[in-house]
């Protein structure tokens, strides 16, 4: 069932709807509103988390809203053509906020972050692009394919949350983000696989990787059941879902270099978005990769290690940068 916040929101907000009223909008109730969004959704890990620096929360909440709600323009309209039309006058509304005459909300909370950071609309772009691929293609050939969905859907962000925190953005940091950011698109993938199937008819397993026979009719009658389609599927699926998981593994392992890159601003904010994905890939692993029928999640204790851990980090940093005579944040 399509959410009724985004309907709502398109009925006073959306391409038909009466540009006067937007005019009242002021940029503090945009941003006011962008963080409520970030605090309502249950994500692995709060958007705004403490370990976001305080002077930037309100960026992070902007950048958010903007992903949030392309997410569900894409996703959420129960109609692919309805999607695409509105991803298109969603792609409109960046224009006009890289014009300087942001109109939706969204783009007026996000138009301080664009002026402070200098963003380009690049990132923002590949999303879209992302987003409109998701009402067009539901089955993927080849890895690289795969791969290269990633590369617009969820590395942007990680590029756009290394300008939030003031990094440069070195070749060796983005690399690194990169490699994050597609593990974590990843990881949701197998972890949504009965999800992805059933409610929007997606498989991101490549179809290069499947070697089992009759495997979608299969997996659909034992994701629709709940529970295996014949006395052999789980065990083969259990081995598709592994060598998924095996591929995914190194891209953390790669990007797990990238906070000690990091001043102590961003460097426990990428570990637990690092960490926190990684623990839901070991879950994976724990359930005996039986996605199929199950999705795993990170309990409370889990995600409270995660947070430890990068308050660790956090500390460790403040005690270099104070042991060199600079300045903590």
């Amino acid at each position: 069932m399509a959410d009724r916040r985004i309907h709502e929101d398109l009925v006073l907000n959306g391409p038909d709807a009466d540009p006067s009223s937007w005019s009242s909008i002021t940029v503090e109730m945009a941003r006011t509103r962008s963080r409520r969004l970030a605090s309502s959704h249950r994500e692995n890990f709060s958007v705004l988390t403490r370990l976001v620096p305080a002077d930037v929360r309100d960026d992070f909440a902007a950048v958010y809203a903007f992903c949030r709600t392309a997410d569900d323009l894409g996703d959420e309209m129960g109609d692919p053509r309805r999607s695409l039309e509105l991803l298109d006058w969603w792609r409109s509304e960046v224009d006009a906020a890289w014009e300087g005459k942001p109109r939706h909300w969204v783009f007026r909370a996000l138009q301080p972050t664009i002026e402070r950071f200098g963003l380009d609309q690049g990132p923002f772009l590949d999303l879209i692009s992302a987003f409109e691929q998701d009402q067009t293609v539901t089955r993927y050939e080849t890895w690289d394919q795969l791969i290269d969905y990633c590369r617009r859907s969820a590395d942007p962000v990680g590029r756009l949350v290394l300008q939030l925190l003031d990094e440069p953005g070195s070749p060796e940091q983005l690399k690194r983000s990169d490699a994050i950011c597609t593990a974590l698109q990843l990881t949701n993938h197998w972890q949504d696989l009965r999800r992805d199937l059933l409610d929007r008819d997606r498989i991101y397993i490549p179809a290069e990787m499947i070697e089992i026979d009759d495997f979608e009719h299969r997996f659909r009658i034992t994701a629709t059941q709940g529970w295996a389609s014949d006395a052999r599927f789980l065990e083969e699926s259990r081995g598709l879902i592994r060598a998924c998981v095996d591929r995914t593994w190194p891209l953390y392992t790669f990007g797990s270099e990238l906070p000690a890159l990091l001043g102590p601003r961003a460097a426990p904010v990428i570990e637990v978005l690092g960490g926190g994905g990684a623990s839901v890939l070991r879950r994976i692993e724990d359930w005996d990769y039986e996605t199929t029928l199950n999705r795993p999640t990170i309990g409370i204790v889990g995600k409270l290690v995660i947070l430890a851990k990068a308050w660790c980090t956090t500390r460790r940093s403040r005690q270099t940068v104070s042991s060199r005579g600079g300045a903590s944040c």
